[in-house]
C-alpha cells in the first residue's frame, strides 16, 4: 500500500483558493482579510504499523528578510534567500482518522490568534504567524492551528503551499504547549514510516496574478 492523500479544492501545483487564505486581495488596498478556512483533507493507504499521523503545511518560500515585506515602493527580490514558515503544525492525529473536513481546524481569520493543544484532529502547535504578528497591537498573539496563506503583495515570487502527510510509527510525539514546527520535525526523526504531499501556488502581487 502507498500512503496517498488528498487537499479538496485544488489540484497538485495549482492556485490555492482564497477560500484557503488568510489574506485575499482587495478592491480598494493590496490585501484584506480572507476566509481562512482549512481545506478538507483525506488519505488512506497508512502502512502496517502506524500508529498515528502528522500533518505540516509549510511555505518555503519566505523572504530571510522580512524590512521590506509589504513596504509601499519596494519590491522584494526573487533572488533573496528563502526560509521555511510553517503555516499548520498537527501531530498526534489518530490513526484511525482519514479525514479532516473543510473549516473544521480554521474558520475565519482569529485575531491574536487560536490556541494550540489537543483537539479532536490531533495536537496542534504553534503556525508562524505567531512570530510575524509580534509586536502587533491588534494581532500579536498565539497563533495556533491552521492559517492560510498570505504571502507579500510585494513579492517577486510566487509562493508555494506544501501539504506534508507523515505515518508516524509512535501514538504520541510527546508534545505540548507552544510547539514549533521545528519542533514536530525533530520529534518526527526515526518515526515516519510513510509520506505524503501536494502543494499549491498563491500570490497577492497584481502583477503575478
Amino acid at each position: 500500500m502507498t500512503l496517498e492523500m488528498t487537499v479538496h479544492g485544488f489540484d497538485d501545483g495549482d492556485p490555492v483558493p482564497t477560500t484557503f487564505s488568510f489574506g485575499v486581495p482587495a478592491d480598494d488596498g493590496p490585501m484584506a482579510l480572507g476566509p481562512n478556512r482549512n481545506p478538507r483533507i483525506t488519505w488512506s493507504g497508512a502502512p502496517a504499523g502506524t500508529k498515528s499521523f502528522a500533518l505540516m503545511v509549510v511555505d518555503p518560500l519566505v523572504p530571510s528578510v522580512a524590512d521590506d515585506v509589504n513596504v509601499e515602493g519596494k519590491t522584494i527580490p526573487a533572488d533573496l534567500p528563502r526560509v521555511d514558515f510553517h503555516h499548520w503544525v498537527l501531530v498526534d492525529v489518530p490513526a484511525d482518522r482519514s479525514e479532516i473536513a473543510e473549516g473544521e481546524a480554521s474558520d475565519g481569520v482569529t485575531a491574536k490568534g487560536k490556541a494550540p493543544g489537543a483537539k479532536p484532529w490531533g495536537v496542534e502547535g504553534i503556525n508562524d504567524y505567531t512570530g510575524f504578528m509580534a509586536g502587533d497591537p491588534d494581532m500579536g498573539g498565539t497563533y495556533g492551528g491552521y492559517d492560510g496563506p498570505c504571502p507579500p503583495w510585494n513579492d517577486e515570487l510566487v509562493h508555494r503551499y506544501e501539504f506534508r502527510l507523515y505515518a508516524l510509527d509512535v501514538e504520541s510525539l510527546g508534545l505540548s504547549g507552544d510547539f514549533s514546527g521545528g519542533d514536530a520535525a525533530a520529534a518526527m526523526a526515526g518515526h515516519v514510516l510513510a509520506e505524503a504531499s501536494q502543494a499549491g501556488t498563491y500570490t497577492l502581487n497584481p502583477t503575478l496574478r
